[in-house]
This record gives C-alpha cells, sequence and structure tokens, in this order.
C-alpha cells in the first residue's frame, strides 16, 4: 500500500467519520489508524514469506470481529453467496454449516436430510482432511475449504473426523447431492385431533410453508399441535415472529432487542389463525436463535408447554454490511430478550473455544442427563407475564418439562459404524435388493412402523460389512447399539418408501419428547398441570 493510497483510506475514513456522528473520527482515531498502517507496512516488508495486502486486510478485520464476540464475521466477497444458501436456496454439496475455529473446520449444523446426516455427521465434529488434503492448521481459507466439500451430485467427498470422546479420527465417505432446503419437513396428523410440524429451519419460505402446513392439519381436524423445533438452528427473525404472531392474539410481546444504537419491539397483531389450540414445543441444546425467540415468545405469554432440554442460547442480533470491494461484515448489533425480559444470549466472555464447546459440557455436568444437575441462581429469575411462573434467564429457554437425551444404546462401535457410513451404505445395499418386496407388503407408512422388524440376520450382514470397511467386530458394543441400529435402519428404509414425512414419523415413534408431547395432550388434565406448575395462586 503506497503513500497515495493511505493518503486516499484516511480521506475516506474521515468522510465516514463526518458523515455518522456516532463515530466521528477523533485524533485518536487517526493515530491508531495509522499504527495499524505502520504495522501493516512492517509486516509486508519484513515477514518471512510474500503476504499480500488484501490477506493482510482480510485477517485484521477477521481478527478485530473474532474478538468482539462468536457471532461477528466478516465475509469475503467469494463467500458472501454461500453464506445466504441455507436461508435462501439449494445448493450441492454435502450438507453441512461451519464455522472457523483456530484453523480447524467445525461442524456447527448437519443440514436435516442432508448428505452428511445420512452417515452421521454431528454438529462439533472437526473435519482435518478432505479428499486426502489436510484442512486443519494450515491457514487454509474457507473458500478453499468449500471447493473440497462442495461439487456435483454424485460425486463423493471423503473427510476425516475427529470427535469428541473417540479416541482416533475416522473418515466418512459422503455421496455429494442437492441440500434440502424446506422448512417444513413434516407435517401430519398424529391423531384425529393433534398434529405435527417439523421445522428445521427459519428461512424466506418458512411462513409460506408454515401457513400451507396449518391450513391443511386443520382442515384434518387438528385441534392441538406438536411443534417441533428439535435440530433447528435457527435463522431470521421475522420468520420466527411471523409464526408466534399466528398463535397468540394481538398486542402480545413476541420478543424485542436492545442495543447501544438499537432497540425494536414485536408484537403480535389481531387474527392469528392458531390462537386456541393447546401447543406443545420440542427444543433440544441444538434449538437456538430463532427456535428460542418462538419457544421463549411461547413461554413467557404461556401459550404452550415446552418440552425437552435447554436451548442452545444463541441471542445476539446481526446486521449484514455490505464492504465497497464487495465483502461485508456480519455485526452484532443487539440482543434477543424475550417478553418477560429474559436475555436469551449465554455469556462468551471465556472465549469462542469455550463458547462452542458449552453443549459438551453440559453433557459433561450432566445438565442433558437430569433436571437436577441444572442450578439457577435466583438473580436469574424472571416471571411469564400471566400465570406468573416462574423462568430463568443466563441463557437459552428452560423447558418446562425435561427430558434426558437417550445415551442407553451408545457405544464406539456405533460412533465407527456410522462414521464409515456402513449403516446408510448398508441401507441401500438392502433396499436394492429388497425395496420392491416392502412397498408391495406396506400399503402406508403406518402400517410399516407397527409392524416391520428387521432381523437379526440382516444385522449379521451389516456386521460383515463393517468388518470389510475395517470396522473390527465388537460383540459387547454390537448388543449395547443393536436396537439403535434397527431403529436407523427402518427409519431410513421408511425414508425411501414413504418420504421424508415417513422418515420422521418413524423417528418419532421412538423419540422420547415426542412420545412425552402426546402423552401431556393425551393425558386428561396434564397439559394444564404442566403449564400451571409454579404459577402464583
Amino acid at each position: 500500500m503506497n503513500n497515495s493510497i493511505w493518503r486516499k483510506l484516511v480521506a475516506a475514513a474521515l468522510c465516514v467519520a463526518t458523515a455518522v456522528s456516532a463515530y466521528s473520527a477523533t485524533n485518536e482515531t487517526i493515530k491508531q489508524l495509522k499504527k495499524f498502517y505502520e504495522a501493516k507496512a512492517r509486516v509486508s516488508g519484513m515477514y518471512v514469506d510474500a503476504v499480500s495486502d488484501s490477506a493482510l486486510i482480510d485477517y485484521a478485520i477477521s481478527g478485530m470481529l473474532q474478538k468482539l464476540d462468536p457471532h461477528s464475521v466478516y465475509i469475503p466477497k467469494s463467500e458472501m453467496q454461500q453464506m445466504n444458501e441455507p436461508l435462501v436456496g439449494e445448493f450441492e454439496g454435502i450438507g453441512v454449516q461451519f464455522v472457523m475455529l483456530k484453523d480447524t473446520l467445525y461442524v456447527d449444523a448437519v443440514i436435516p436430510g442432508g448428505p452428511a446426516e445420512k452417515v452421521g455427521v454431528l454438529a462439533g465434529d472437526r473435519f482435518i482432511k478432505a479428499n486426502d488434503t489436510l484442512i486443519a492448521g494450515v491457514k487454509m481459507t474457507s473458500r478453499d475449504i468449500m471447493k473440497r466439500l462442495r461439487g456435483k451430485k454424485g460425486t463423493t467427498a471423503t473427510v476425516t473426523v475427529v470427535r469428541r470422546g473417540v479416541k482416533d479420527p475416522f473418515e466418512f465417505k459422503i455421496t455429494r447431492d442437492k441440500i434440502p432446503l424446506h422448512s417444513v419437513q413434516a407435517a401430519y396428523m398424529v391423531s384425529p385431533s393433534v398434529g405435527y410440524i417439523k421445522l428445521t429451519i427459519f428461512s424466506d419460505n418458512t411462513k409460506k410453508e408454515f401457513d400451507e402446513a396449518l391450513k391443511t392439519l386443520k382442515k384434518a381436524g387438528m385441534k392441538d399441535l406438536i411443534f417441533d423445533l428439535q435440530g433447528n438452528g435457527g435463522g431470521y427473525l421475522k420468520a420466527a415472529s411471523s409464526i408466534a404472531d399466528e398463535f397468540l392474539d394481538g398486542k402480545q410481546m413476541i420478543v424485542y432487542t436492545k442495543g447501544r444504537a438499537v432497540r425494536e419491539t414485536y408484537k403480535s397483531s389481531p387474527g392469528g389463525s392458531f390462537v386456541d389450540g393447546r401447543i406443545v414445543f420440542l427444543v433440544d441444546e441444538s434449538s437456538a436463535s430463532a427456535s428460542e425467540i418462538l419457544s421463549g415468545a411461547m413461554q413467557d405469554n404461556d401459550r404452550a408447554v415446552i418440552v425437552g432440554r435447554r436451548t442452545f442460547a444463541k441471542g445476539l442480533v446481526q446486521m449484514p454490511v455490505a464492504l465497497a470491494d464487495g465483502s461485508g461484515l456480519r455485526i452484532t448489533i443487539a440482543r434477543y430478550y424475550t417478553p418477560s425480559g429474559r436475555c436469551i444470549q449465554k455469556p462468551y466472555a471465556d472465549g469462542v473455544e469455550k463458547y462452542k464447546n458449552d453443549v459438551i459440557e453440559r453433557y459433561n455436568h450432566g445438565e442433558l442427563l437430569s433436571a437436577d444437575s441444572i442450578h439457577f441462581p435466583d438473580s436469574l429469575k424472571y416471571e411469564t407475564l400471566n400465570l406468573h411462573r416462574t423462568v430463568y434467564g443466563g441463557g437459552g429457554i428452560m423447558p418446562d418439562y425435561f427430558v434426558p437425551i437417550d445415551t442407553t444404546a451408545q457405544s464406539l462401535y456405533l460412533t465407527k459404524i456410522v462414521a464409515k457410513g456402513v449403516v446408510n451404505g448398508y441401507a441401500s445395499d438392502f433396499l436394492q435388493k429388497h425395496e420392491k418386496e416392502l412397498k408391495k407388503k406396506y400399503d402406508n407408512v403406518d402400517d410399516f412402523i407397527k409392524s416391520y422388524e428387521l432381523g437379526d440376520n440382516y444385522l449379521k450382514e451389516l456386521t460383515d460389512k463393517a468388518a470389510s470397511e475395517g470396522v473390527k467386530y465388537d460383540e459387547a458394543g454390537f448388543k449395547k447399539s443393536s436396537p439403535m441400529i434397527k431403529k436407523q435402519l427402518k427409519a431410513i428404509f421408511a425414508r425411501r418408501l414413504f418420504g421424508t414425512e415417513g422418515f420422521y414419523k418413524t423417528v418419532n415413534a421412538y423419540d422420547d419428547s415426542y412420545l412425552k408431547a402426546m402423552e401431556i395432550l393425551t393425558t386428561d388434565g396434564m397439559y394444564d398441570k404442566v403449564l400451571n406448575k409454579g404459577a402464583k395462586k
């Protein structure tokens, strides 16, 4: 960067500072900008390897934002389109959302129904190799990593994964596909009066899809609703507030945002399409952001029963800012607050890595296994708006009815065969041979769920396939995990035979939170008892 460019930079900074009085430049600002230029010039001239000015500026902006909070980010020009794809369209790839932390790719979310989910990739996994190329610890850009993970439908990506709790790295072979980006993954009647909606993201199309699903279910006789937000990592605030609007009477608080220069309030309007029926929301430790806005609004207005485990606790508001060269920023400008005044965001002062590992620490401390392990100080007590029930702040939404995570069938053997793609691969092999006979035998998914049971002789085929893939047979691990393996295979079969709705119907037949929701809605007085628990008389 020569002196002419530097003078233009300072002049531009002064122009911006003059135009925006809240951020007016001072002598100290100019002094610090000069210090930055001096440091950049020294690195450009003295660093052992050649580094371009554009790369140094990118590093500086990224580092600046990374020190502020975990969700303020710099987006290079080459990545601007990809950053929005999960919310506005579809693409071809393996189906993960990721973040870079200390030169390592962390899986932030696995897109439901995508190739990565099918082979067993989990949120929190670290990718260290992609197609035999080391991508961890080598300062590879997100763009370069995307090039290795994305590709045409039908091609294969091989990734090497490190997973907490698993001693050695292992490989996934993932066949790329078009990534499904529908918000509503399933909507069906559970009983003559109870409907179910599975929502996986809050996107541009969410409200339209939700309205269509709700209309269909009401026409089918729905009086009560199970609304499933498990694993929903969030999305657009507008989508979450518009759904809340359908569940609340006019002028009820949904959420408000508060920042240094921003405050905005969202309230419901008259004419909601489902303001009387009972609702149970399902949430877990992966339900984040917009999921927490919606479930928090329902809880604070005493409008629904929340079932599951404490949500992720992401409550920072980002504003997209376009930069002149086509790159951009997402800057945190405010925090979300539920109607009772609870801040959704969990603390992040101890650093990004600890923040990202928060859910793992919850498991280590027993929070995902027992409600008794969760302790909130009195300073975090709040009251719901109508029944004046006690709810707690401090990050995330604590459910009204806690359901522990099920670890009874987990084993290292199961982890290995899923990671190797054995379960999904075996399912494909099996269906090539038996799909026609299954379709002939089972007219609908309900009969399939009720009657189909995979024989143990087929599990022997699966373990043989695992051995051929290098996973040594572990009798104890297999015995512990075989019920889970059967359930996973049955759900995969149901997806092929009956579509996405068939998959979720099959999964829900074994899902503890879903089963508890049904119990709450179908047991006389239980819904009111759970909803009124802790209410002030």
